[in-house]
């Protein structure tokens, strides 16, 4: 059985690779491009996995990552950001994500990296 994948991210190039990647290596990967968007898409689908970028319109991936967590425990959510500064890894995962992958992906380590939270 695929393992479903929702991949929340504004920026085309990045949604691009992330689901070229993934489905690549046959994952199925649904697309949201802002939070809202997001978060009713993984009420409806119950994803095995999401992949939620941090710099979004509107509602950032903080408040995303706090909502799914209130109501999706079980789902493992990984933030894929640029944000790397001092603090800003305890910050997300503080918001509810179980890890925290950096911007720009390495294409070839990046399927790698996200198949570890699914083995949880």
């Amino acid at each position: 059985m695929r393992r479903k994948i929702l991949v929340i991210e504004d920026n085309e190039q990045n949604m691009y690779l992330t689901t070229f990647l993934l489905e690549k290596h046959d994952f199925q990967v649904l697309q949201a491009r802002s939070g809202p968007q997001g978060i009713e898409m993984a009420r409806q689908e119950q994803p095995d996995l999401i992949l939620l970028d941090i710099q979004l319109p509107g509602m950032d991936g903080y408040q995303v990552a706090q909502l799914l967590k209130q109501e999706l425990q079980l789902i493992p959510i990984v933030a894929v950001t640029s944000y790397a500064m001092a603090g800003d890894r305890e910050t997300i995962l503080a918001a509810g994500c179980n890890g925290y992958l950096e911007k720009p992906i390495n294409p070839q380590t990046f399927v790698a990296e996200i198949s570890a939270f699914l083995l949880n």
